[in-house]
């Protein structure tokens, strides 16, 4: 129990902090990719406001200090172009006319593209439709001017391959650093989790020196009241008393059981035992039951299956699980069990009617002391702790047990071993 709550602890730390990775990588990597974007349209507005040039920068001797108009909407742009982005940037034009044939074009600012590919760019563009976005690592913009459409691409390369670096490098920090994380969230959750095994451990003995310290005044309770039954013969008073004894013996019983079937280091006699003939030695018994109770009881066992395990805690679970549906299932209900192989393992399934059952009551339905109807429990003698019991025998034997219902008025039990 402590382990698998440490490795959900691991678990949460570790996907919170992917989690958190994840996002602060997202935002400034879409911060990052909008940047270029944005740079590239101003440049690209810049160009297409200047038929295809950037405006001449005066030198900053021949700027005045005199009071200037204010500035044309067009113009905003002009004011964080630096002196040295007419030379930095590399891009080329095509002209095409209104039936999509070629005009003209002019690469005389990039060197990477010729007029051949210029051209196939540009009609290529033409034929999607779209006004402005990327081609390869190309911004380009569509603008009609006159019966002509111009096209202008912008050589992003390296801003791109800028922001592919940065995206690559921000990944492989994340990652070293959620491995960092996860070494260190093992090393201390085992720190967080020493109290907690301490006070389990603390409860898990508690429970057992109990249990054997109360069959002591049991077995004295329980001859004491042989000797008051043979004084003053049976009355109600004396039954009664019998009766709360042996349910007490019983649920010391179960409480010692499901202790010793949680200890770490429980040692199991594991021997093979044809796990067919025990399911339908220990069915038996309760078919009678059912009949009497005048309920229906289907079996579907397969023959000859053999299992590895402990004969007893696995007669045990049978046990549990076919008292539990007998006990729980709605007036001439139904009961059906189910024994098969699949692949390598081994499923067994028990399925009653229930009147009512809810998907709260499924997920809570291993805890210890649980019941969903505690009234009716009690008058089947129930304390709930059976299907906590048939939970630690089946991981004792590194099987998996769930419960699910399909209606509401059904309850499945499903055991794979």
């Amino acid at each position: 129990m402590i382990k698998k709550l440490q490795r959900k602890f691991i678990a949460v730390s570790t996907f919170s902090m992917l989690l958190v990775l994840t996002i602060i990588i997202g935002i400034i990597n879409i911060l990052n990719y909008q940047k270029v974007i944005q740079d590239a349209k101003n440049i690209l507005y810049i160009l297409s406001e200047n038929n295809g040039s950037f405006p001449k920068m005066k030198p900053s001797h021949e700027k005045e200090n005199n009071l200037q108009p204010p500035p044309k909407p067009k113009d905003l742009f002009h004011r964080n172009i630096s002196p040295e982005m007419p030379y930095e940037s590399r891009y080329f034009i095509v002209i095409l006319d209104k039936e999509g044939n070629i005009h003209s074009t002019d690469t005389s600012k990039v060197a990477a593209i010729d007029t051949n590919t210029a051209s196939n760019y540009a009609i290529q563009v033409w034929k999607s439709g779209k006004t402005s976005g990327f081609l390869s690592n190309y911004r380009y913009l569509q603008q009609k001017m006159e019966e002509n459409t111009y096209f202008i691409f912008l050589d992003c390369g390296r801003s791109l391959s800028t922001f592919r670096s940065f995206l690559f490098s921000s990944i492989f920090v994340s990652v070293l650093g959620l491995i960092s994380v996860l070494i260190l969230v093992i090393i201390f959750s085992k720190i967080a989790m020493k109290p907690i095994s301490e006070s389990y451990e603390k409860q898990r003995c508690f429970i057992t020196d109990a249990g054997h310290e109360i069959k002591t005044p049991l077995t004295i309770i329980n001859a004491n009241t042989e000797i008051l039954e043979m004084e003053y013969g049976e009355n109600e008073w004396i039954q009664g008393i019998r009766k709360q004894t042996i349910r007490l013996s019983s649920l010391t019983k179960d409480l010692i059981y499901l202790s010793r079937m949680e200890e770490p280091k429980n040692q199991l006699q594991k021997i093979d035992f044809s796990i067919s003939d025990l399911l339908e030695e220990t069915i038996q018994s309760f078919q009678v039951l059912a009949t009497t109770q005048e309920k229906s009881f289907t079996t579907n066992i397969t023959p000859l299956l053999s299992y590895y395990g402990d004969e007893a805690s696995i007669q045990q679970l049978i046990f549990i699980l076919l008292d539990n549906a007998l006990k729980y299932s709605t007036e001439h209900g139904c009961i059906d069990v189910v024994l098969q192989k699949k692949g390598k393992n081994i499923q067994l399934f028990v399925y009653n009617t229930v009147e009512h059952i809810t998907n709260e009551n499924i997920s809570r339905l291993f805890e210890r002391f649980y019941r969903t109807d505690a009234s009716r429990n009690s008058e089947t003698g129930g304390y709930g702790i059976g299907l906590s019991i048939a939970r630690a025998i089946v991981e004792a034997h590194k099987g998996k047990i769930t419960a699910d219902t399909s209606d509401g008025h059904s309850l499945r039990i499903a055991i794979l071993l």
